[in-house]
């Protein structure tokens, strides 16, 4: 409440409840769910980051499978268009949390998205793999292409040479174990999952969106800004 610039008295107004209400939830009494939910949205928050203990496991399993989307076989089965929807919907954030991603880093159109969103305001967060690591190196035999793996993660560098001086638009290298690649607008989710000796192409993407009392999206989010946080800014 603090960081959204609520007091108690501005909540209750906001809520149509008393003071004294509030002032109780925040010294540790769970609120009723219409309040929790709506106290969420205020604070733009996730329901169970208030109160983790709220919702029953059916509860929270139930609202997670709601945040599904769509599922596709492949990653060659999105449309290319619902990527760019997918990057252009976004007000506040964007972020892409790949080794190379250069399907990402070649399209011209999702460049001009995001130099348009930055001007706009929202703010750009783009992790590449850092080429030297061995995590990189591991993925390339893995998948067989060996070299080939960084080599692709400095094409990627040079194609996003021309975003690299933007304002809002924010570049880092890290060096972890990438289960899932990660992209991010606001609320929804691309989340392009990993599988052993294939390539990230042929796996599997999750569309999804969050929903108030789900855990998937804010599990993956999580997991972004923890990389993020330990990465560093490319030179």
């Amino acid at each position: 409440m603090l960081e959204r610039g609520f007091t108690p008295a501005s909540m209750a107004e906001a809520l149509h409840v008393d003071p004294k209400s509030v002032e109780r939830w925040i010294s540790g009494r769970t609120p009723y769910r219409r309040h929790r939910y709506a106290v969420a949205v205020k604070l733009n928050v996730d329901e169970a980051y208030l109160w983790p203990d709220a919702l029953s496991p059916d509860q929270v399993a139930s609202a997670s499978e709601s945040e599904i989307i769509n599922i596709y076989p492949h990653r060659w089965t999105v449309p290319s268009e619902l990527w760019r929807n997918f990057f252009d919907n976004a007000e506040e954030e964007i972020g892409v949390l790949v080794y190379s991603g250069l399907f990402v880093a070649e399209d011209a159109g999702i460049h001009r998205i995001f130099r348009q969103k930055a001007d706009a305001g929202a703010r750009i967060r783009i992790l590449l793999g850092d080429p030297d690591s061995e995590n990189v190196a591991q993925r390339g035999a893995d998948e067989g292409v060996y070299d080939s793996q960084p080599a692709k993660i400095k094409n990627a560098m040079v194609l996003y040479r021309p975003l690299r001086n933007i304002d809002g638009i924010e570049f880092r290298t890290h060096r972890t174990v990438l289960y899932n690649s990660i992209y991010r607008a606001d609320d929804q989710l691309m989340v392009n999952t990993h599988i052993y000796s294939f390539g990230a192409y042929q796996a599997p993407v999750l569309h999804l969106r969050r929903v108030a009392g789900g855990g998937m999206v804010t599990t993956y989010q999580d997991s972004f800004e923890r990389v993020w946080d330990e990465a560093t800014p490319m030179e």
